[in-house]
């Protein structure tokens, strides 16, 4: 499912208009950037949460070359899926 078809799906479930789904997709997103990007976590009870992490440096391998390659430490975000979704996608 694209960006699209998600804000078609949520304008039929909330019987919105398109452009308020849009709305209200952008602002989710934007609001989870910004939590994420102060190391807030957010927290969507019985589907999931997303976090960030920090990953440390590490050696790694060119596998053109076989060239041992050092690999910076970062932050990546992170979502844990919640009991109900996990419960869900399982049956």
């Amino acid at each position: 499912m694209n960006k699209a078809e998600l804000v078609t799906s949520i304008a039929s479930e909330a019987k919105i208009s398109k452009a308020d789904a849009t709305r209200a997709l952008d602002g989710f997103i934007n609001a989870t950037t910004k939590a994420l990007k102060k190391g807030d976590r957010v927290a969507l009870v019985g589907f999931g949460t997303f976090s960030v992490s920090k990953r440390s440096a590490r050696n790694g391998r060119n596998p053109q070359t076989g060239k041992t390659i050092k690999i910076a430490a970062k932050k990546v975000a992170k979502f844990k899926s919640g009991a109900d979704l996990k419960k869900v996608v399982n049956k």
